[in-house]
């Protein structure tokens, strides 16, 4: 019976954070999109210039895929595997929830940094508001958190359960069946990369319509740093929420993961933080797309070949329990 109970209330500290992480992701979304939407208004807004505006996009981009996830799962609650998906979910959420206080650490940056002129009331209040939900939820998954090292015996994951709601579709059960599942599971890198390609895909061609883009170097470097940041946040997020469980990594995908995430993640904060590192060194800011591409990729690249270098030459070969 006491046990019973306690996981009875572990359930309903998972569902009160992961609700309240929904309920925050969605109210930044939606404050970011109706400011995007207004172009008077936006030219205000004091973090409308990088590196505040790469962070707020990658949250604005990343948290509702990070919430539609969660929702979908939720579909299959109660299936078996609760303990596993309690978990994961809890952690996707707190992954969503960083990613928004992160954002929202940048706009409380911004203003602090702006002239009178640039702080506006209506974008403070939402802010204001959108913080204290974020602080909220934060409390509630801290409440919510597992003991270290209960991610090493997962054994469900969010493909599986992916799986498992396609069933109630009119999908053939040859593309969701366990052979389907195991064989997305061995290529799951691939996976990741390729949907983040997709993404970056339509993120090039929405900015280049919604832009006017003409220079197509200006446009494949967008897709270049868009594919490689969502690789890196995917590599990461499966490490955290366990969207695939998989077998743990040999030395040559541990080395070449790692290298996707830094050199990824590198290429971003050179995008965010690229006049400002310039200015440090007493140069004046970018202004030609060749010397954009050079410093941002050319800085991700080469962390990502020393990252793989490092990790080849002095981590063993190792075997272990399945992991993110």
């Amino acid at each position: 019976m006491a046990a019973m109970e306690a996981s009875y209330r572990r359930g309903r500290a998972a569902g009160a954070a992961i609700g309240a992480s929904l309920v925050a992701g969605g109210v930044f979304v939606a404050l970011t999109v109706l400011a995007d939407q207004d172009v008077a208004g936006r030219a205000a807004l004091p973090w409308r210039a990088d590196p505040y505006h790469t962070a707020i996009g990658l949250a604005e981009l990343v948290v509702p895929a990070l919430a539609l996830a969660i929702v979908v799962r939720l579909f299959v609650w109660r299936a078996p595997g609760g303990p596993d998906r309690a978990q994961q979910t809890v952690r996707a959420a707190g992954t969503m929830t960083a990613l928004v206080g992160a954002a929202l650490a940048f706009e409380w940056a911004a203003v602090i940094g702006a002239t009178d002129a640039g702080r506006h009331p209506a974008p403070l209040v939402g802010l204001g508001v959108t913080s204290l939900l974020v602080a909220v939820a934060t409390v509630l998954l801290v409440r919510s958190r597992r003991p270290a090292g209960a991610a090493r015996r997962w054994r469900r994951d969010w493909l599986g359960d992916a799986a498992l709601a396609c069933r109630w579709t009119p999908l053939p059960r040859s593309w969701t069946g366990p052979p389907a599942v195991d064989a997305v599971r061995r290529h799951a890198l691939a996976l990741f990369v390729g949907a983040s390609g997709l993404a970056g895909a339509a993120l090039a061609g929405a900015q280049s319509i919604g832009e006017q883009l003409t220079d197509p170097l200006l446009i494949g470097w967008y897709f270049v740093v868009a594919t490689a940041s969502l690789t890196a946040f995917c590599l990461v997020g499966n490490a955290v929420a366990g969207f695939v469980v998989r077998p743990a990594p040999g030395r040559v995908r541990r080395a070449v993961e790692a290298a996707l995430v830094t050199g990824g993640s590198t290429s971003l904060l050179a995008v965010a933080f690229r006049d400002p590192a310039r200015a440090a060194v007493g140069l004046g800011p970018v202004t030609s797309v060749p010397t954009m591409a050079w410093l941002t990729l050319g800085t991700g690249l080469g962390v990502a070949v020393l990252t793989a270098a490092a990790l080849l030459l002095r981590t063993p070969e190792s075997t272990g329990k399945a992991t993110g």
